[in-house]
């Protein structure tokens, strides 16, 4: 069934590049599919590193009239942009449903967050400071902030659109051009986003979205390409290492947001409904498919049976299917390869002594579906303590103390975001500091904004996205000195 939209002028299929909607060097084109369906959406332009190339040159030129615009210049557009995505927030969450399949309301709440991005940093970027250094002699001395320079983004297909605009938004805001590669599974609320982009305003080249199947080639332009400055990535930790290597030969700034593991710690004293409540949101939001995901749902043991309980009758309640159909609670994950990588992993721990409470299967809706699924019995040294899962699996550990949850929260590589429930303020402070991540929530999962910094430690990541230090990914300090006076 093709995408019903208001504007059928949101529906882009070919790639855009310096102000030009472009097709494929060789006219290739690669399939969306509608992960609910299984059919084919639309084929879209497959663009070349030749084409990226010419992407990167014209951001070149366009950054050199728009850094020397005053920022409130730059904050007018943003802001029209903004208005624009707040108008068709419907027909922008129909398109990411379609091709990203999740249910519709969290597709609108996706495209609200998204636009957040755009009102936050066409406020932020009117207050980059600089600083006048104490006197020595007869000197002064003057610190200033200047855009990085053109930035390159890889953004994810989890989150198609504010996976986007929390990277252009403080880009373009204080000065930078961007160029955008996409992923290959959900390239049209991308290019709606720049067909919006265009009627707010943006100059010709400032902004090009670059959709390809040869993520290979595309990427490779972008990180050897010595007029990109920057490169801001979310994805997985093995791509986002790949990235930093080949950024290093030209020594580029970069920013990832990478993997993550994180756990949800619930404490004897927590208050049980709220922590079930926050659990479930935080495990099944998108099907499981996101970076901040509860990967481990560590209980204590004094409510461990009373939470099971709770936890899987609440689960038990949900409505798989298609995300376009208003009952649905949670849709399909991405691809067939997603269901079988996340069936191998329920297999594993089952075979090694878990026990399936609800789910544990794949769906009988379709090949993209798997059932949500519950596991007790789980154990450290399985591998979905370690591994993200990625999908609809909520493993739930049990553990006797404060000192044994902290370290079992510790004991992962990736430090993205974490939860805590409990009532006792000194345990709060003890456990937020002692757990190595990025983010922390307490007695909430719901935790991301367009006003936090957002980011991780360890193998998660570097670099904060949203927020007043949002901004520093995309600025370079330069030191005047100011002699003879």
């Amino acid at each position: 069934m093709p995408i019903q939209l208001k504007d059928s002028g949101l529906l882009k299929t070919n790639a855009y590049i310096n102000g030009q909607w472009v097709a494929g060097e060789a006219g290739e084109t690669f399939p969306v599919i509608n992960p609910a369906t299984g059919e084919e959406l639309a084929q879209v332009a497959s663009v070349t590193a030749v084409q990226t190339k010419e992407a990167i040159n014209a951001a070149e030129k366009a950054m050199k009239a728009w850094r020397a615009l005053p920022a409130k210049e730059r904050s007018d557009l943003l802001e029209r942009w903004y208005g624009l995505i707040l108008d068709n927030q419907e027909d922008l969450a129909q398109l990411m449903t379609a091709e990203q399949g999740k249910p519709l309301f969290e597709s609108r709440g996706e495209v609200m967050y998204g636009a957040s991005f755009l009102k936050w940093f066409a406020e932020e970027g009117k207050r980059v400071y600089g600083d006048v250094l104490p006197a020595t002699q007869d000197r002064r001395s003057i610190v200033i902030k200047q855009p990085v320079g053109v930035v390159a983004a890889i953004t994810p297909w989890n989150f198609p659109n504010a996976m986007i605009t929390r990277k252009v938004a403080p880009a373009l805001a204080v000065g930078c051009a961007m160029v955008l590669k996409p992923a290959a599974e959900t390239p049209l609320s991308a290019l709606a986003l720049a067909e919006l982009g265009e009627r707010a305003g943006l100059p010709a080249g400032l902004f090009s979205v670059l959709t390809t199947a040869d993520a290979v080639a595309v990427g490779g332009e972008m990180t050897s390409n010595p007029v990109v400055k920057k490169v801001t990535f979310t994805g997985s930790t093995g791509v986002g290492k790949l990235l930093m290597k080949q950024c290093a030969d030209t020594v580029k700034r970069t920013s990832m947001e990478l993997g993550g593991n994180a756990p949800v710690i619930i404490f004897d004293d927590a208050d049980l409904d709220k922590a079930v409540a926050g659990a479930l949101v935080s495990k099944y939001r998108n099907s499981g498919q996101t970076c901040i995901c509860a990967n481990r749902i560590m209980v204590q043991a004094g409510i461990y049976d009373a939470f099971v309980e709770k936890f899987s009758a609440a689960v038990a309640e949900f409505r798989i299917g298609d995300g376009l159909e208003e009952a649905t609670t949670h849709g399909p994950v991405i691809t067939e390869k997603a269901v079988g990588d996340i069936h191998s992993k329920v297999t594993a721990a089952v075979e090694s002594g878990a026990t399936v409470v609800q789910g544990g299967q794949p769906s009988e809706l379709g090949s993209y579906f798997y059932e949500p699924t519950v596991l007790t019995n789980v154990t450290r040294d399985m591998s979905l303590f370690k591994e993200e899962i990625f999908g609809p699996v909520a493993p739930i550990f049990k553990f006797e103390t404060e000192e044994e949850a902290i370290d079992m929260a510790n004991d992962t590589e990736f430090g993205l975001a974490s939860y805590v429930y409990t009532n006792d303020l000194g345990r709060i402070w003890r456990v937020s500091e002692g757990i190595e991540y990025g983010m922390v929530g307490v007695n909430e999962t719901m935790i991301s904004s367009e006003v936090i910094p957002f980011g991780g430690v360890k193998e998660s990541g570097q670099g904060r996205e949203g927020s007043k230090y949002g901004l520093d990914d995309y600025l370079e300090t330069k030191y005047i000195c100011m002699g003879g006076l």
